[in-house]
């Protein structure tokens, strides 16, 4: 039974960050699930070659050497060092606020994959890391849960080569309209997917982050017809999307004193101020996009009270509202 290009990527990621061998193209293929039924040797050489693009698209530090002193043989393998994050030092509350990050974005469906795949590894006679058997490795970020059917679909059409419809919102509170879209590839940044492709409506190269799009996409038009420009940068066309949204507005938001750091980072004055008997200071913060704003602040509890405009505190509050599970009356 065929699997994901998702699954796929999720074994070769566990596979590679598994050993610190380099491993041969062809050792990946009798490995790694997802490309033991290639229809012939060409077939998995762009198969793998479109994979390891993505990696790369997505960041991670694919690296190529030879498989052993006596070969010449080129493999590959993941740099874990470079791959994970440094040690973070956090407080008591900091850490039981990552507890709870943690029980909300786990998935015993990726950590069934990734034992089943340092199973095979092991099977195949690939040098396993002893730690990595341990400790599950997550390859795909927090955030694609919740998009995860759009994740697949949109890569399945990537892969068919056709062009999508799908329901798109500019923002959660904004009704789904429908795009038509000849998709390029799905990249990671900052954290968000993105959809990267040719907007048959608009007549214009466009990116949709993946958690404002529906579940309902469907593919339409002959195969292999839609292809990624030649010399395209999906990953440089999204950050120049990002980076290019004018700022909207200005947020007046008190901090507590010592607390919501990122806040502080990207204010533009800060006025110290105490409120409820809690030293702490009046930022003035720009606004690019309500709705990341809100979550942010939201994300402070009681360490942050927006003071204006109305319309923020007001998503704050309903955000916060809906965090302990209540309804606004």
């Amino acid at each position: 039974m065929s699997i994901s290009k998702i699954e796929r990527l999720t074994n070769l990621v566990i596979c590679l960050l598994s050993t610190n061998q380099y491993l041969t193209a062809e050792k990946i293929r009798k490995s790694v699930a997802g490309y033991e039924n290639s229809a012939s040797d060409e077939a998995f050489s762009r198969m793998f070659e479109r994979d390891k693009n993505e990696l790369r698209d997505l960041g991670v530090p694919l690296e190529v050497g030879q498989e052993s002193r006596l070969s010449t043989i080129e493999g590959y393998r993941i740099n874990r060092t470079a791959y994970e994050l440094p040690d973070v030092d956090l407080s008591q509350e900091e850490s039981a606020a990552v507890a709870v990050a943690v029980q909300l974005w786990e998935s015993p469906e990726l950590a069934a994959a990734a034992q089943r795949a340092l199973l095979k590894l092991r099977a195949a006679g690939v040098q396993v890391d002893s730690h990595s058997a341990v400790t599950p490795i997550t390859a795909i970020p927090a955030r694609t849960r919740g998009s995860e059917p759009a994740m697949r679909k949109l890569t399945a059409a990537v892969d068919a080569g056709r062009a999508v419809r799908f329901p798109h919102r500019g923002a959660l509170n904004e009704p789904f309209t429908e795009r038509t879209v000849e998709p390029w590839g799905v990249v990671t940044a900052h954290g968000r997917w993105y959809l990267v492709g040719h907007d048959l409506d608009r007549d214009a190269v466009r990116t949709f982050r993946l958690s404002r799009i529906g579940d309902d996409v469907v593919e339409f038009g002959p195969s292999g017809i839609v292809k990624k420009p030649s010399g395209a940068d999906l990953r440089d066309i999204v950050d120049r999307a990002t980076r290019s949204s004018e700022v909207s507005g200005t947020a007046t938001v008190w901090v507590a004193e010592g607390r919501a750091h990122e806040l502080r980072r990207f204010c533009t004055k800060a006025t110290e101020k105490e409120m409820n008997d809690r030293a702490g200071s009046v930022l003035e913060v720009p606004v690019r996009s309500r709705e990341w704003i809100a979550r942010l602040i939201a994300g402070h509890g009681t360490d942050a009270l927006v003071l204006e405009p109305p319309e923020l505190r007001h998503d704050v509050l309903t955000k916060l509202r809906e965090a302990a599970g209540e309804r606004e009356s």
